[in-house]
């Protein structure tokens, strides 16, 4: 059954929403974006455009909603959305600020309605065999790269707006690391005055490259280097993990594939489906089935990977001191 959508937000990640709801039989009916030239162009003209997303909400008869904003604008329609009933399909980080992530996670245990944050490497098919693997054995540390370029966007460049590296980059590997090695307790962050991408003349007040490392009350220790490059660079997407009986590497973008040893067999797994479209077609089945556990990010998880971020971020504007993720309340 094809489900009516509307699409809050109508940036670059917008389109590859657009993209994979169309491949999979969706039916886009309605765009918002505060810019309605940029509205326009994500539907093609096959669908109805607003600049206001309440306006959206008043007018529309919808199955599910997109939210692709910057994260300081994701609770409104986030929360209105889950209050109408709506299942929503948030892009992310889960918000800018504990305070709008902890509304938007207050809305969705309160209506019980489907939400999926856009986590996407979550749902990566090696990531499971990596985390079946590791079952009863303890994982000493993590290793994660995230090396390369990404489209440029006003916001991002700004600390306030979008958090940068940090928030709109690093959390990926920072949900990665708790997905294979629980909660983080504590978090440190460095960064590089080097500009990788930015131009002198427009670069805004966030780092191009940092480092950081993670202590999960596991008793593992994560370090996480994230850099952004300049457009024609070659990327690094990686995850490796060294537990008590294996050593395992997991290649995230583009090929999503694991390899290595563990329980002194050669291991070896590759995605059948792509992360993104794969997330996205969990998202609809529990839509569908207005099942809320269906999905592989939820609200409340993303919630934590929101706290280890900005504890990164507190660390790197306190001189790279360690900071207790309780501290982040």
């Amino acid at each position: 059954m094809a489900l009516r959508v509307g699409i809050v937000g109508a940036g670059w990640i917008a389109t590859d929403h657009r993209v994979a709801l169309e491949q999979l039989g969706q039916e886009v009916a309605a765009v918002c974006d505060v810019d309605r030239g940029r509205a326009d162009a994500l539907t093609r003209g096959r669908a109805r455009v607003y600049t206001d997303w309440r306006e959206l909400l008043e007018a529309e008869e919808l199955d599910a909603l997109w939210v692709a904003t910057p994260p300081r604008e994701h609770a409104g329609p986030a929360v209105a959305a889950l209050e109408r009933g709506l299942p929503v399909y948030l892009e992310k980080p889960l918000a800018r600020t504990l305070e709008d992530g902890q509304a938007i996670v207050d809305a969705w245990r309160r209506t019980g309605g489907v939400c999926a944050i856009g986590y996407q490497w979550h749902a990566a098919e090696p990531l499971e065999r990596l985390r079946d693997e590791l079952g009863g054995q303890e994982i000493a540390l993590l290793l994660g790269q995230s090396i390369g370029p990404t489209a440029p966007r006003p916001w991002f460049l700004e600390r306030a707006g979008g958090g940068g590296n940090l928030l709109e980059r690093g959390s990926h590997q920072l949900d990665l690391v708790r997905a294979v090695a629980g909660a983080v307790e504590s978090a440190q962050a460095v960064a590089s005055p080097v500009l990788l991408a930015q131009a002198e003349g427009e670069r805004g007040d966030i780092e191009d490259a940092a480092t950081l490392l993670l202590r999960c009350a596991s008793g593992a220790v994560a370090t996480v280097v994230v850099a952004w490059t300049r457009e024609g660079q070659s990327g690094t997407y990686s995850l490796d993990v060294v537990a008590s009986e294996a050593t395992l590497h997991l290649e995230l973008d583009p090929w999503f594939r694991l390899s290595g040893r563990a329980g002194g067999r050669e291991i070896e797994s590759r995605m059948t489906v792509h992360p993104f479209e794969r997330s996205v077609a969990r998202f609809l089945e529990a839509a569908r089935a207005r099942d809320p556990g269906r999905v592989f990010c939820t609200p409340d998880d993303a919630l934590e990977t929101l706290r280890a971020a900005l504890a990164c971020e507190r660390s790197l504007l306190e001189g790279g001191r360690a900071v207790e993720l309780a501290e982040v309340a």
